[in-house]
């Protein structure tokens, strides 16, 4: 038995499989953590981009990343559980494949903007510094490119 075969035999795919109600909570989840990914990098790369000059990042920038965190973990997790209930056909999606290419660029810029020193300094009251400025600008085109990859998937 290949990997892609165990992971539509493992019992979590079963139950998924052979459960609308389990199929369609699981999905939810997986649509509530996507909100709550863009609900708070969305607010926050716009606001490194300095679209918006609200409330201080200092104020609102530790919160909005841990919850961006929270809801990334979460749509992993829930995501992971969806694959597995029809992994040769997700591979086989063009879309999903995109869908995946883009989680990684977008997980990397976010990588990239909490290990830059300008990104500590803007949440200490410092100034936007254009590679913050950038890297929030990339990040909010990928995590939308995420969302709209994730949607098509369901149309191929």
């Amino acid at each position: 038995m290949d990997v892609v075969d165990w992971i539509g035999a493992w019992p979590g795919a079963r139950l998924l499989q052979r459960s609308a109600l389990a199929y369609l909570l699981v999905n939810a989840a997986h649509i509530l953590a996507i909100g709550l990914v863009l609900g708070a990098i969305l607010p926050l790369d716009i606001r490194l981009m300095g679209v918006l000059r609200g409330p201080p990042l200092a104020a609102i920038g530790p919160f909005l990343s841990r919850a961006a965190a929270v809801g990334v973990a979460f749509a992993l997790a829930t995501g992971g559980l969806l694959f597995s209930v029809k992994p040769d056909d997700y591979l086989a999606n063009a879309a999903w494949r995109w869908k995946m290419a883009l989680l990684l660029l977008a997980l990397a810029a976010v990588a990239i903007q909490h290990a830059n020193p300008a990104f500590k300094a803007a949440l200490q009251g410092g100034p936007l510094a254009l590679g913050v400025r950038a890297t929030a600008f990339a990040s909010a085109g990928l995590w939308l490119g995420v969302l709209v990859a994730g949607r098509w998937i369901g149309f191929l």
